[in-house]
């Protein structure tokens, strides 16, 4: 029994041995949750890899607050560049650049196939983001995100070393004024000051049931809608609640101010981090 036990046990670590000296062990994946969490070994790999982000306005607001945390944590040594230039792929890169035209959600996707295509396989991470002007209350959202999957799912197959991550569409404000709720006393349907954000929670909707747990989400809907206490800012129509953008995060119920940036970019670069 006891020379039985003692050749399972030698059994079981040359198993071991040889499978590990066959080739380097498989890293672990360790996800970070706060920024404070983060070695400065994982910051230095993030810095070392390609990535490009399209945008318009609220995209400088999420740059600007990228380079606020930078200037508060040395371990973070990101190369911030405003490019779409194949040159400026050499080496690692934090490049990003305006895409397509407010108002207009097709274009931007458009655009953004454009640029991936002119930097073709340099890209370890790619994205771009709509603008919360993008989607009204007149826009239809199925057509919108369609467009948008079809493109991305193109772009998917043509590129399968890129990790693509998919943005939920930035908030506004909603403020229910003693207009809004005669409106709503007297059951008018239509209420512009509601749908904007109605059509933009429906496009949210598409995108994370088509999308969450199978590739990067970024739910920037979802944070610049929560509180720093943990609450949901929202508003109800037609016995439904939608999200709505914090007011403690924006200056102009729609751009980010100082503490709306910070916070949306920690949430960034907590996810890219993660990749």
């Amino acid at each position: 029994m006891f020379i039985k036990s003692k050749l399972s046990i030698i059994t079981l670590l040359s198993i071991f041995f040889i499978s590990c000296s066959g080739g380097k062990m498989e890293e672990k994946q360790v996800d970070y949750n706060a920024l404070k969490d983060v070695p400065a070994s994982a910051w230095k790999k993030l810095s070392q890899k390609k990535i490009y982000f399209g945008h318009q306005s609220v995209g400088f607001n999420i740059i600007d607050g990228i380079k606020d945390i930078i200037k508060e944590n040395s371990a973070i040594k990101l190369n911030i560049v405003e490019t779409s230039s194949p040159s400026d792929f050499s080496k690692g890169v934090f490049a990003h650049s305006r895409v397509g035209k407010n108002v207009d959600p097709e274009s931007k996707t458009d655009a953004f196939v454009k640029i991936i295509n002119k930097l073709e396989h340099h890209i370890d991470i790619a994205f771009f983001k709509f603008c919360y002007v993008d989607i009204n209350s007149q826009t239809d959202v199925n057509k919108v995100f369609n467009h948008y999957k079809e493109t991305m799912a193109k772009l998917k197959n043509k590129y399968p070393k890129t990790k693509f991550v998919h943005f939920t569409i930035p908030l506004g404000t909603t403020k229910i004024t003693l207009k809004t709720r005669i409106k709503m006393l007297i059951g008018k349907k239509d209420i512009w000051e509601l749908d904007a954000n109605i059509r933009k929670n429906e496009y949210n909707e598409l995108l994370i049931k088509e999308y969450k747990d199978k590739e990067p989400v970024f739910d920037i809907a979802k944070f610049e809608s929560t509180y720093p206490n943990g609450k949901r800012s929202t508003f109800t129509k037609q016995n439904k609640s939608y999200f709505s953008l914090a007011p403690e995060y924006t200056y102009d119920d729609g751009h980010l101010n100082g503490p709306g940036r910070v916070k949306i970019a920690e949430q960034l670069l907590i996810l890219l981090i993660n990749q």
